[in-house]
């Protein structure tokens, strides 16, 4: 029986790490190819650990005569930002009216709440094209943001309502009772028990945003205005075109989703014991 158990145990920690090494041996060709020579990077045999290392790709990046990556990565920072702080705060919002309050069309909305998903993006842009080019949105960052909240704020709103579900009306009721207006309650009591959820919000908002190329090619002409995903892909079309540069530039674009994640984990275990504790 142990021996079975162990031979179990075998299989199951082998398919783990054959699975580890299948998701990361892209991220490790990125970080090779970034410190690789140009010349050893399109070299045969092909290496995996350089031969010769070198930073300059990553220098290059950040030479503003080469790419001008400093004002992409600006750029997709505030469209990210506004996007995740506007999502989390109608969600909130949203989700507490369809969580707690009851008016006409309450079930319906809430069975709703995917339908802008059954709907390629694609299709919601002509509307909304027209609409931002109306009140005069053409080629700015905040047509990007308002593209990206209508993206987001469905799942966000689903999310925070689900969650709001869960906590016990009671403490509302005693909130009431010492004085809080319902924006106090929801601002003194909801929230803070709801960190976890707000937090996973806040993230899934930033990587769509973050990583948006549809709204941001359409809505957005001026080179200074440019997002990384659209920085990135221009520079495919330049002369300045070097694998490693392109390797290098992926790897700190991707830094803000891995940093944001690692932190959100944190909030979020956190938010679990404290509301714990409280519990």
């Amino acid at each position: 029986m142990n021996k079975k158990k162990t031979l179990s145990n075998i299989w199951f920690y082998f398919r783990v790490i054959l699975l580890c090494v299948v998701l990361l041996f892209p991220f490790v060709i990125m970080v090779s190819i970034s410190l690789k020579t140009t010349a050893e990077t399109i070299g045969f045999p092909p290496t995996i650990i350089p031969r010769s290392w070198t930073l300059v790709h990553f220098r290059d990046i950040f030479n503003p005569r080469i790419f001008p990556f400093l004002q992409y990565f600006k750029n997709s920072l505030y469209i990210a930002l506004v996007v995740s702080v506007v999502a989390v705060f109608l969600g909130v919002l949203g989700g507490y009216a369809l969580s707690r309050l009851r008016f006409r069309g309450r079930n319906a909305m809430n069975e709703m709440f995917f339908l802008v998903y059954m709907f390629s993006g694609i299709l919601l842009i002509v509307p909304l094209y027209k609409m931002l080019v109306t009140v005069g949105m053409r080629n700015t960052r905040e047509a990007v943001i308002a593209c990206m909240i209508v993206q987001t704020l469905p799942t966000a709103i689903y999310m925070t309502r689900s969650y709001f579900d869960t906590i016990p009306k009671e403490l509302e009721e005693a909130g009431r009772v010492d004085g809080l207006s319902r924006m106090g309650t929801i601002f003194r009591i909801i929230v803070p028990l709801s960190v976890s959820s707000l937090v996973s919000v806040f993230v899934y908002a930033f990587m769509i945003a973050w990583n948006d190329v549809l709204f941001a090619s359409i809505f957005i002409d001026s080179s200074e205005l440019l997002t990384i995903p659209i920085g990135l892909n221009s520079l495919f079309n330049t002369p300045d075109y070097i694998w490693g540069r392109m390797m290098a530039a992926s790897l700190i674009t991707s830094l803000p989703v891995v940093v944001m994640y690692a932190f959100s984990q944190k909030l979020i275990r956190a938010g679990q014991i404290e509301g714990g504790i409280k519990g």
